[in-house]
């Protein structure tokens, strides 16, 4: 009878209220789906349609043995070696972590945390709001433009600190390495962090700043470019204080973010310059074919910087057009919030077969 009595007592009293003031008042990321269904054209998370470098593979497997039992090397001096070399800085530069999400949060809670607003745009990565209600940081929104683009002048105010994707997310538009400069130029005085996730399918790195301006920070994943989304692996490079930041954050937290396949297939994929290049390159030749299939079929595009591009009908909206895909067994992202893009579909850049698939179904549709 008492076990009844405490059965009824817990459904009568939901266990939230174990829950601290901080977590009801969180609005968590949503990521983007990851179905279990097979035989689909994936087209919804921006992952890369080449797998990693082989080198990347052969490495990780290399890994495999009695090693394991011991703790990989918290600095991962390997990988940060590696990353120093590719971009042409000091391994002091570099701070690395599990995924760039990771690396963004510490970011957030290491440099963006003052008294002034930290400001990023309405329409982005929409993780950074919800870095801001876990860390308690106060955010205020910078409208894009008409065209969707980021324009620095509206940056011009006092603030605790800059942060937006270069090419921005959802959007894909890219901000020139010249205006990024130009906004370093005016605000000194808070640190200012270009998310690079997308930049090497068609920018220029602010990663050439970063030893002329201090209070520069600049995020890279492995997720996008090199293929690997699924070993989870991203960095920032800026000036050795403020990476001595990150690793005071890191330290507190974690250790040892990264494990010994990490590293070992992170670093081998940073050295693997000719596979890195030739990937990124198929998928810019496919997301051009796919921008020019598009237009014919009546859409506007966005202009794209990244592995994916921005799309709406005059006719039909991103939602309905987004639900008749998938029941063809494609499946992009369509974001309901805010209005202003709700028209639109994210369209990852797939292989030119998946990418076919798309456009035909589009035409089904469309003519239907």
């Amino acid at each position: 009878m008492p076990a009844r009595r405490n059965i009824v007592w817990e459904i009568n009293r939901p266990m939230s209220r174990y829950w601290s003031a901080v977590v009801h008042g969180l609005t968590p990321y949503v990521p983007g789906e990851q179905p279990k269904l097979q035989n689909l054209v994936k087209l919804n998370t921006n992952e890369n349609p080449y797998g990693p470098s082989p080198k990347a593979l052969e490495a990780m497997r290399a890994e495999v043995g009695d090693s394991l039992r011991l703790y990989p090397d918290p600095n991962a001096d390997r990988l940060k070696g590696a990353i120093a070399a590719y971009h042409g800085v000091k391994p002091a530069q570099v701070f690395v972590g599990n995924g760039s999400d990771e690396v963004l949060a510490h970011t957030f809670q290491a440099l963006l945390k003052h008294e002034g607003p930290l400001l990023f745009p309405d329409i982005t990565y929409s993780f950074y709001p919800v870095y801001c209600g876990l860390y308690g940081v106060d955010f205020q929104t910078v409208p894009l433009t008409e065209n969707f683009g980021i324009r620095v002048e509206d940056y011009k105010v006092p603030n605790g600190g800059i942060i937006f994707p270069n090419p921005n997310a959802p959007t894909g538009r890219l901000l020139s390495l010249d205006e990024i400069e130009r906004l370093l130029k005016v605000n000194t005085d808070s640190v200012v962090v270009i998310d690079e996730a997308y930049i090497d399918f068609g920018g220029e790195s602010a990663v050439s700043l970063v030893d002329r301006y201090p209070q520069l920070l600049v995020i890279h994943t492995l997720s996008k470019s090199r293929s690997l989304a699924g070993l989870r692996v991203g960095y920032a490079i800026g000036h050795p204080d403020l990476i001595d930041a990150l690793n005071r954050v890191k330290d507190s937290f974690n250790s040892y973010p990264l494990d010994r396949f990490a590293i070992a297939g992170a670093a081998a994929a940073m050295e693997d310059r000719t596979y890195f290049a030739e990937t990124c390159r198929k998928v810019v030749v496919t997301r051009s074919r796919l921008v020019s299939e598009l237009e014919a079929l009546g859409f506007e595009v966005l202009p794209s910087g990244a592995n994916f591009v921005f799309a709406r009908h005059a006719r039909h909206e991103g939602a309905e057009l987004t639900a008749k895909l998938r029941e063809r067994s494609i499946i992009v992202r369509h974001f309901k919030t805010p209005a202003r893009i709700a028209p639109f579909m994210r369209i990852t850049v797939g292989t030119d077969a998946e990418c076919a698939a798309l456009i035909t179904a589009l035409k089904e549709i469309l003519s239907a």
